[in-house]
């Protein structure tokens, strides 16, 4: 049969005319002696670096699935490998988009999408781009949330980097593994405050510095997928971080973002306040919620009328939240009014789980409260707060449900013809209140924002449609914005500058209908909007590093913009 086969083939060589001796298996040359290696003896994990044929296929930066035209299935070995159908990007977003709308679980739809994320990233964020309204909450909050709670027991490829404390002194090391070099944002976590759910330990994304968890929960959990000790605290968690900030920078210099993300209260302002003067660091819980709420209320000025100046603010929830939103509208008041920013304070009062946060109480709280202890008798609870204060704006962040009651919102609309509440706990069980519990108890007068996506409500024969003050608003517009001006620090005027960009992008009919947010179908062209304001400030305060500044920002910025389309392999 040998010689037949020969004959048929002409000189070509072939599997049959190698060396027995050197071929394992049924003839398959055992080039490495991986086949001849016992369990015990070491191998050489060897790849292939080209993308074509089968990697190609399973690298998801360049993988199109039946998009791959017929000149690259010959092009790249792709010759039956794939069914022999082509067909479009926009066929395949339908199939995809029809295939996920049959999940009725949440999570179900979040491990569809990541797994579409592991195998076609462009098809991915075109789906993102196209159904942003219906995805959002999905691969954000709220199902996010129970995403990161259940990370252990759906984890199957990691998406991330992971520093935890057996790294310390080799995280540059560490670093370097990451497959990308040109990085320009960074988000990183530690993963103990995530939303309203608590320390959450090794279960998110994408940079997690793991350096232990006090769930007990997690702890016991077979799945968990982190280190199994109590948090680190004091000068071991101050140095890993240290580490880690020295290497990020010195790995990808001096103008790349770091965005810190669910860091708890304690560590959040010094982390920020230590790393904001040497390095471009934002964080999006402080200054990200911040700026999208101060945006929210810019734009309510349109249906309340009056100044900012002019509203009493009382917060429920004096953490990381409550905080940046407090400093951004004092700080926003004292530019329009030219007073000192000490004086601005004394508009905007905050309750914490003690109460009222009062002078008399201020030898007992933390530093960053401290600014916020005004002159008032002590008040217990968040209904005697409102009766006392009688704020014009009622904002809750405490990450604990239900706390708006019917009382709450009742004795704030006995004061106000249209009292402003924004309930921006989440997920969506943590909320302060629901749009329709809002709307019935103020009588259809209130003016409404969620930190949670809600549906509408119908109260008296008239629709409403709450806005949600989602950072997803601010953050990557934001990004953009300083990436594209080479900026080398983030200031508080940027926080402005992007606040009044997202409420200049909010349409007359959205006012119509009692909204302060614009629609999120047109995220991309408010990012845009968001980026160029940035970015024209960082121009401005001489912080930007990439010159000569473009004459046109908006078109720049839109330009620089990611696009998911399908590109051509020659």
């Amino acid at each position: 049969m040998e010689s037949t086969m020969k004959e048929m083939r002409g000189d070509e060589a072939s599997v049959l005319d190698l060396d027995s001796k050197s071929a394992v298996g049924g003839g398959v040359e055992d080039i490495y002696g991986e086949d001849r290696a016992t369990e015990e003896q070491l191998v050489t994990p060897w790849t292939v670096s080209v993308a074509s044929g089968y990697s190609l296929l399973r690298d998801p930066h360049y993988n199109k699935g039946l998009a791959f035209s017929e000149q690259e299935r010959d092009a790249h070995y792709l010759r039956g490998l794939l069914p022999p159908a082509c067909i479009t990007q926009e066929l395949q977003e339908k199939k995809l988009m029809n295939n996920l709308r049959h999940y009725e679980v949440p999570l179900q739809k979040y491990m569809a999408l990541m797994d579409l994320q592991e195998r076609n990233e462009r098809l991915f964020y075109k789906l993102l781009i196209d159904n942003v309204e219906e995805l959002l909450p999905v691969v954000y909050t709220p199902t996010v949330g129970e995403a990161c709670q259940k990370y252990g027991s759906i984890f199957r490829r990691p998406q991330g980097l992971y520093i935890s404390l057996k790294e310390k002194g080799k995280i540059l090391e560490v670093l370097k593994n990451w497959p990308e070099k040109s990085i320009q944002v960074i988000v990183v976590t530690d993963g103990e405050r995530i939303l309203g759910l608590g320390d959450l330990g090794c279960q998110c994304l994408p940079i997690t510095i793991d350096v232990g968890t006090n769930s007990e929960q997690l702890l016991k959990d077979e799945f968990y997928i982190g280190m199994r000790q109590k948090r680190a605290t004091g000068q071991e968690y101050a140095d890993l971080l240290h580490e880690f900030m020295t290497a990020v920078k010195q790995n990808y210099g001096e103008k790349v973002l770091i965005q810190f993300e669910d860091f708890a209260n304690h560590n959040a302002f010094e982390l920020l306040a230590k790393y904001s003067r040497s390095h471009l660091v934002f964080n999006d819980d402080i200054q990200g919620t911040a700026s999208v709420v101060l945006a929210g209320l810019i734009a309510a000025l349109k249906l309340v009328g009056g100044k900012l100046a002019e509203y009493t603010f009382l917060f429920l929830g004096a953490g990381e939240a409550g905080i940046g939103i407090a400093e951004l509208i004092a700080l926003e008041m004292s530019k329009q009014t030219k007073a000192p920013i000490v004086e601005t304070r004394k508009k905007i009062w905050l309750v914490d789980s003690k109460g009222l946060i009062v002078s008399s109480r201020k030898e007992s709280l933390q530093q960053f409260k401290k600014p916020w202890a005004h002159e008032h008798e002590p008040v217990k609870t968040l209904l005697d707060a409102v009766k006392a204060i009688k704020p014009t704006v009622l904002i809750g962040s405490a990450g604990v449900g239900r706390t708006f009651t019917k009382e709450v919102v009742e004795a704030m609309t006995s004061f106000n013809e249209k009292p402003i509440i924004f309930a921006l706990s989440n997920p969506t069980s943590q909320s302060e209140c629901t749009p329709e519990e809002a709307y019935t108890w103020s009588k259809g007068r209130v003016i409404f924002a969620s930190g949670s996506p809600f549906g509408p409500v119908e109260y008296n024969g008239k629709v409403f449609m709450p806005g949600q003050a989602n950072n997803a608003y601010i953050f990557p517009g934001f990004g953009l914005g300083l990436v594209i001006s080479g900026a080398i620090r983030v200031h508080d005027d940027m926080l402005l500058a992007a606040s009044e960009a997202l409420a200049s992008q909010v349409p007359q009919e959205n006012f119509d209908n009692g909204l302060i947010y614009p629609p999120f179908t047109s995220i991309r062209k408010i990012s845009a909007h968001i980026a160029a304001n940035v970015a024209s400030k960082a121009y401005e305060l001489g912080l930007s590093t990439r010159l000569p500044r473009p004459e046109n920002l908006l078109k720049h910025a839109e330009s620089c913009m990611y696009t998911p389309v399908y590109r051509t392999y020659r």
